[in-house]
């Protein structure tokens, strides 16, 4: 399970990576937490990405849940986001409560949240995207229509380019071999 959330981790600090590039932001430090990921991520290195990559993303931002926009549009980026991975897990016979580093006995979806992880930055891409290009950061109809294209974006996964919610698919069956013993490495997608 240690192995398994090093490599989570360390994809999705790569594709926090790639979205700071993408919008000519400073990256670099990135790397260096991405390079230093130990076996179960006991330094806290995501969190620590997590915190670079949010104060550089958006200006004066700080991620909650309950925060100010555009927390509300990331936020329901998300639940779509967990709900194609939910659906993938099941879909692959691996039950969604059972974590790899999540835990709580009040959460149903602890795997999905952590699969999630290096999907996350396709959401907050094309959150940033939406509020560059509209000049807005509410939660509207047209808010929420554009977030939905999220299943349908583009991501490239072990070679290919392919829809998000096939990527998620081939994650979580690739996941299900790691526990089969047949596979080393989770297939997550890269952000380019």
């Amino acid at each position: 399970k240690k192995q398994l959330w090093k490599q989570t981790v360390e994809q999705k600090i790569k594709n926090q990576k790639a979205v700071l590039d993408l919008n000519q932001k400073i990256s670099e430090p990135l790397e260096e937490y991405r390079l230093t990921v130990k076996s179960g991520d006991p330094a806290n290195r995501e969190g620590l990405a997590a915190q670079y990559y949010w104060k550089h993303l958006f200006e004066n931002f700080s991620r909650r849940r309950f925060g100010e926009a555009p927390n509300n549009l990331l936020n329901f980026g998300y639940a779509v986001l967990r709900s194609i991975v939910a659906r993938a897990l099941v879909c692959s016979g691996l039950l969604p409560v059972l974590g790899i580093f999540h835990r709580n006995k009040y959460n149903p979806y602890c795997l999905a949240d952590d699969i999630m992880e290096p999907y996350r930055p396709f959401v907050d891409k094309l959150v940033y995207n939406y509020i560059l290009s509209s000049n807005n950061s509410d939660l509207t109809k047209a808010a929420k229509a554009n977030i939905l294209t999220i299943a349908t974006q583009d991501v490239f996964i072990d070679g290919l380019v392919r829809p998000l919610f096939v990527a998620v698919s081939s994650t979580t069956a690739s996941l299900y071999k790691c526990y089969a013993g047949e596979l080393r490495r989770i297939k997550y997608p890269e952000l380019d």
